[in-house]
């Protein structure tokens, strides 16, 4: 008889170690996904710079005299002030959502989880179709992200809030209330997009599509800390995460505080999405769809699922934005509109293959 208890030679022991170089190669390949997509998207447009000279002048920036400058007398200058803080926002938004997707999931115990589910998204929008309609000015250019962040954690402490429940809180009872709010949030949406003029509409639906086009430096600086410390806290928590996996009474017997994680987890997710959409607007389907795909490959333990989320996050919304300014001659496609269209027939055989295990995890 076989022994399948963990630590033997059997496939009980064979089997970690093989999701562990799947980890290991995974993670690897998706930092190396990553530089490439980078420089590449940097160096593709209507002013066109070659990988090398891309390179070139990254490594010239920080010293190193390596490789060509870009040969086009706008090249440098084009690179570092309008390139490289829509890569570098693109692949900071992609890390947030992919990792509060991630979490998300293991929160809610499901792999259909989104970060919309709790209200985040809704209530950003809100706050920013606001500012939009009625002109406010409290933060000059910023206003709109600044509004947005703060009403998109406000929607989900709200949410949390009215969820629990006897000093508890119901999974089931979060995510009924998270459809309700998102609801009413969509009807305070339509209400102002009543109440504004063309340009404010235009604006509101150009907003909730999402777009990288005008991003600066500024943004990075302002979104890169926020999603940092997002990240540090979700890395922090990966090895509950995985112990709340085996349902909650398990969790507690070994000394989880559940509700405690829950709150922790909520407000991560809150941060990472609420900062990842206030500049750029809402981009659906991320938090969806990566994190199941990398279950998928290297199985559920979320000390390498949520490294593997953030960096598959990054690279998935690093390339759909290169197509979403490339696709049309001179056009910039919303960054929204390109994941919706992949992610929601992803998500119809997601919905398929769930049925067809039984609910499992794939």
């Amino acid at each position: 008889m076989i022994d399948l208890r963990p630590g033997t030679s059997g496939p009980a022991a064979a089997l970690p170690r093989v999701r562990r170089s799947r980890a290991t190669l995974l993670i690897g390949g998706l930092g190396v996904a990553l530089v490439v997509a980078g420089v590449v998207a940097a160096g593709v447009g209507q002013l066109q710079v070659a990988p090398s000279e891309v390179l070139g002048s990254i490594f010239h920036r920080i010293g190193l005299d390596i490789g060509p400058m870009p040969s086009h007398p706008r090249g440098d200058s084009a690179l570092w002030n309008v390139r490289f803080p829509r890569v570098v926002l693109a692949a900071i938004v992609g890390a947030a959502l992919g990792g509060a997707g991630a979490v998300l999931q293991a929160v809610f115990g499901n792999p259909l989880a989104e970060p919309s589910v709790i209200g985040v998204s809704g209530g950003a929008a809100v706050g920013a179709c606001a500012v939009i309609v009625f002109g406010w000015s409290f933060f000059g250019g910023y206003t709109i992200a600044a509004v947005a962040f703060a009403t998109g954690l406000l929607t989900t402490l709200l949410i949390y809030a009215m969820a629990r429940s006897g000093g508890r809180t119901e999974v089931v009872t979060l995510v009924l209330m998270g459809i309700a709010v998102n609801a009413v949030t969509s009807a305070i949406i339509a209400y102002l997009v009543f109440l504004g003029d063309t340009q404010a509409r235009e604006q509101i639906v150009f907003w909730q599509l999402g777009s990288f086009n005008g991003s600066r430096w500024e943004a990075v600086r302002i979104v890169g800390p926020i999603v940092l410390i997002g990240l540090v806290g979700v890395m922090l928590i990966a090895r509950k995460l995985d112990l709340l996996a085996l349902g909650e009474r398990s969790a507690r017997h070994v000394g989880v505080n559940v509700e405690r994680l829950r709150l922790i987890s909520i407000v991560l997710v809150s941060m990472l999405v609420a900062a990842g959409v206030a500049f750029v607007g809402i981009i659906a389907f991320i938090g969806l769809i990566v994190p199941h795909l990398v279950r998928m490959i290297i199985g559920p333990s979320h000390r390498t699922l949520l490294p593997a989320s953030v960096l598959g996050g990054a690279v998935v919304v690093v390339v759909a934005d290169l197509v979403a300014r490339t696709a049309v001659d001179y056009a910039d496609l919303p960054i929204g509109m390109l994941t919706a269209l992949v992610g929601g027939p992803f998500f119809f055989w997601m919905l398929y293959r769930t049925r067809a295990t039984s609910g499992g995890w794939g």
